[in-house]
């Protein structure tokens, strides 16, 4: 069963229920469960960690966290919550220090949009064909004189390949790529065009980042926020969570 089948049956759950993932068997090593994954799901496996939960793996992988039976026979995708202190989301967390690490490498592919007095950075993973992207990046000069500076990253809705996707191609490829996003989010059509930028690998990386819609914010700290917020309600989510 790949994992995207998997995600789809389980997408409407807070947290989804224990499914098969393959015939029970002694998995007692992370490199066997690694390779368990791999070959079960098609799935890229960075890191295996004792959960929060006792008996459970936690699996960071290429599709987001997964949580495994230590035999590996059993797993669950979704979100872990913590009852006893205020329903804290345990897997968003686990998350927040990883996601830090795997956008450096891209930090010279994101359009940035830096405030003048910096006081906080975020990284947006956006749509130019999203409304709500469209509303956001209409006020982007309220966020910077806030002191928030936005960097975008690519995350075409549409998937790869798709025309959504070549669209946001033309845009990081384009010679201003800052006024050809703007262009890009009022309606406006930007010329083809190619470069060594890889819009396909950012589309990956927002997946393993369990991005699900547009825009996904991501803190300073990695905390991940979806969806729209206005200028001052992001400054509030930030100040937050530090």
């Amino acid at each position: 069963m790949k994992l995207t089948k998997a995600i789809a049956l389980v997408a409407s759950l807070v947290i989804a229920p224990i499914v098969s993932a393959a015939t029970a068997t002694d998995v007692s090593n992370e490199s066997a469960l690694k390779q368990k994954l791999t070959e079960t799901l098609g799935v890229n496996v960075a890191q295996v960690q004792p959960s929060p939960v006792d008996g459970l793996y936690q699996v960071f992988t290429d599709r987001g966290v997964l949580y495994v039976t230590q035999d590996g026979s059993k797993l669950f995708h979704g979100n872990l919550y913590d009852l006893d202190q205020g329903m804290k989301n345990l897997t968003e967390l686990a998350l927040a220090a990883p996601r830090l690490e795997m956008l450096k490498p891209f930090e010279q592919d994101m359009l940035v949009y830096k405030a003048k007095d910096e006081k906080h950075v975020v990284t947006i993973f956006t749509d130019v064909d999203c409304g709500f992207c469209r509303k956001l990046h209409n006020q982007m000069q309220g966020y910077n004189d806030l002191g928030i500076t936005i960097r975008y990253l690519a995350y075409p809705r549409a998937g790869i390949p798709s025309a959504n996707a070549d669209e946001m191609q033309a845009v990081w490829c384009a010679k201003d790529p800052l006024k050809a996003m703007t262009e890009a989010k009022t309606g406006g059509n930007v010329k083809s065009a190619s470069c060594d930028i890889d819009i396909a690998k950012q589309f990956q990386l927002g997946q393993a980042f369990g991005v699900n819609g547009t825009p996904a914010i991501v803190l300073e700290n990695g905390v991940m926020v979806p969806g729209y917020q206005p200028p001052a309600d992001l400054l509030r989510t930030i100040e937050s969570n530090l």
